[in-house]
């Protein structure tokens, strides 16, 4: 057993679980979600890991103590979706007991019962400016009274191999000095470079790689996208055909020559750069940086959901990889 004992909170489809699991004295030991859309992803691909299809807003003090007992975790990862964080400057404190909280206060919880030597948290990048800063703010006191060192960054994926520029918070406590974020890298990877290799696909074509099929474009939307170039948006598009609204971050080409624009739960009306049609769940994944033989289970939506929201597995390793330093630091 890894000197890593990890406990992977709101696990999703496995993005986090991922990186660790690919460095040498990380264990994810067990992986909590209530999502039962991606429990199948998660236990198909994580068969070895104890999963629980639970809130973990249920779990009482006594059951948390318990998971302690039986596992005896030094590390928590994961994120709380960013709902958890609607009442900025009031967050953790004993006084307010509202239902838009109790992801993060049961986060909190975990990390106050089984006291491990490093958490980390990953969120949305505007978590840092929300409610001018008063958020995070709140959130950082929270850790601070528990004891923790917090170290604070954004990173972009995009510069530790990822082709794709995916900006994150990362709030990470430690329980002694020692730990750094990874080093960016000089180079950057195209989506090109990423996906090119893929076989081409037509509107609702299907392929035998798992998760690489088109969906099916409606004849008007094909000749919409037939109008935008490599790296261009909507303006490409004749006045007469051009959508009047809508998220001005729809109906635009992929830049071949650029990392990808973040991936979200829906990229239904982001085009391939040379192809009519967005793009598979498995150009998706890969530009997450999820392996081929990483496969997602449900519908077409469930799948773009459980892509999008995920810590990209590369990232996360790179991470895990300075946890493990951490770790030969404080208790060599």
């Amino acid at each position: 057993m890894g000197k890593c004992r990890i406990l992977d909170l709101f696990s999703g489809a496995g993005g986090f679980s991922l990186g660790f699991s690919q460095v040498e004295q990380c264990n994810i030991l067990l992986s909590i979600d209530n999502n039962q859309k991606l429990s199948e992803t998660y236990c198909k691909n994580f068969p070895h890991i104890q999963h629980l299809d639970r809130d973990i807003s249920s779990f009482t003090s006594e059951e948390i103590q318990e998971l302690q007992n039986t596992y005896h975790f030094n590390v928590i990862i994961g994120g709380p979706p960013c709902q958890g964080f609607s009442l900025a400057g009031k967050i953790g404190r004993r006084e307010i007991k509202d239902s838009r909280n109790d992801l993060f206060l049961s986060y909190l919880e975990f990390v106050k019962i089984i006291k491990p030597q490093i958490f980390i948290m990953e969120n949305v990048a505007t978590l840092k400016r929300h409610n001018r800063g008063k958020t995070l703010n709140s959130i950082k006191s929270a850790f601070l009274d528990l004891g923790y060192i917090l170290h604070v960054d954004i990173l972009n994926a995009s510069d530790y191999g990822v082709a794709q520029n995916r900006n994150r918070i990362f709030i990470v406590g430690t329980k002694n000095k020692g730990f750094n974020f990874p080093k960016k890298h000089n180079k950057k990877i195209s989506i090109k470079e990423c996906i090119d290799d893929l076989p081409p696909l037509k509107s609702g074509e299907n392929s035998t790689i798992s998760n690489h099929n088109a969906m099916v474009h409606s004849k008007q939307m094909l000749e919409k996208m037939s109008f935008v170039k490599d790296g261009c948006g909507r303006e490409c598009i004749p006045n007469e055909l051009r959508p009047k609204s809508g998220d001005i971050r729809k109906y635009i080409r992929y830049n071949s020559k650029e990392p990808s624009i973040p991936i979200t739960g829906d990229m239904r009306k982001v085009f391939h750069y040379a192809q009519n049609r967005a793009l598979s769940a498995r150009e998706l994944a890969r530009i997450q940086s999820f392996p081929d033989n990483f496969i997602f289970y449900g519908n077409s939506i469930d799948i773009q959901q459980q892509i999008g929201n995920a810590v990209p597995p590369l990232l996360a390793k790179q991470i895990a990889n300075q946890v493990r330093i951490y770790f030969d630091k404080t208790l060599s």
